[in-house]
């Protein structure tokens, strides 16, 4: 499985590259259009699993204000899809709105929780008297 931070050095070569940009950013755009959950009212990240431990660390550090519009995100989509409707036009969310809001927490809870595990398995080898 891919961590947020191999998925962050992936997206930064890729932009990088103005052959591979040409080729993935198109193609993103088409996966988006079809997957259809901006017109439900989310976000890209609205998306992550909140049972992942990186992601529920990300999320509890996210400001209150940015979990808040989360939240309601959700609550509209789940409203829209109850009903079998897509999310009232205000409450959509144009691609330029659909921005980062949650990787810059992801990334430090991965680390947090990377560094954890090595000191975890840390072995402590004694010293030879002589």
């Amino acid at each position: 499985m891919s961590t947020f931070t191999q998925l962050e050095k992936i997206r930064n070569v890729i932009l990088a590259s103005p052959a591979l940009k040409s080729v993935f950013l198109p193609a993103s755009r088409v996966f988006t259009k079809a997957a259809g959950y901006r017109e439900m009212g989310l976000k890209t990240e609205d998306l992550f699993a909140e049972e992942n431990e990186v992601v529920s660390t990300a999320l509890r550090r996210l400001p209150s204000e940015d979990s808040y519009k989360r939240i309601y995100r959700i609550a509209v989509a789940f409203q829209a899809s109850i009903n079998q409707q897509l999310a009232p036009v205000g409450d959509r969310i144009k691609p330029e709105e659909d921005t980062s809001y949650l990787v810059k927490h992801l990334l430090e809870a991965e680390a947090q929780i990377h560094e954890r595990e090595e000191l975890d398995n840390l072995t402590v080898k004694p010293s030879k008297k002589t």
